[in-house]
């Protein structure tokens, strides 16, 4: 799955669009089996599938976001949560001086807690923007999928990122992920200290129990819960 869009400008005219999506990724570690793009990959396979089954217009990806929690670990590079901001909010000036009625930000980090705080500004003009997935949507696709671990016990390099890895881009799975597990439920202080006072390989969850058929499975259950926050944009 290409995680760039190929459009060219005649592709695009006269094309009738409901909204934008806008794949926002990371640059951090994964673990010894994932990539440091695993996020990125993620967001683009998301939003790949949206913009396969609805009337929107796919953007490339953010792909450095707000990592600091996992500067421990050799790789990660972050920006400031301002400097995602602004590239968000440029995005959607330029976006609305164009006509496309909406942005929808689909996020693959879970550490890019300032993008709540733009989608809510924004819900007073002057474009409407979602944030999606919302937690309820991935709690929702990894029960359809049969994901074990929990939406917070699978919080990093887990059952449900190796899964739709497996899927997507299988050659980037490192082997020995079946030996990885590491189990941290309780990150009380994670923000303060950073992902390396729980987790010394930089993984949190089960991917020993992942599978290319549940990472299909997440992404078609998150392709056909899109229909709600699409219809939450509309007009009206």
């Amino acid at each position: 799955m290409d995680p760039l869009p190929t459009d060219t400008t005649l592709d695009v005219r006269g094309r009738p669009v409901t909204a934008a999506v806008l794949p926002v990724g990371s640059f951090e570690q994964h673990g010894p089996h994932l990539p440091l793009t695993t996020d990125t990959l993620v967001a683009c396979a998301v939003a790949g599938g949206v913009a396969r089954a609805y009337p929107v217009r796919l953007l490339p990806p953010v792909t450095i976001s707000c990592s600091h929690e996992h500067a421990a670990w050799p790789g990660t590079v972050s920006i400031s949560a301002a400097t995602l901001t602004a590239v968000v909010t440029d995005v959607a000036a330029s976006l609305r001086a164009a006509g496309v009625p909406a942005l929808v930000l689909v996020n693959g980090h879970g550490g890019n807690h300032v993008l709540r705080n733009v989608v809510q500004e924004a819900s007073v003009g002057p474009l409407p923007m979602a944030l999606f997935p919302g937690g309820e949507d991935w709690v929702a696709a990894r029960a359809a999928a049969g994901i074990v671990t929990s939406h917070a016990a699978d919080m990093h390099a887990g059952e449900l990122e190796t899964s739709i890895l497996l899927h997507t881009h299988p050659d980037q799975v490192r082997p020995g992920f079946a030996g990885a597990d590491h189990d941290a439920d309780e990150r009380p202080h994670l923000l303060s200290r950073g992902l390396q006072a729980y987790t010394d390989s930089g993984v949190v969850g089960r991917p020993s129990l992942a599978t290319a058929g549940k990472g299909r499975a997440v992404l078609d259950a998150l392709v056909a819960a899109f229909a709600g926050h699409l219809r939450a944009l509309a007009p009206g």
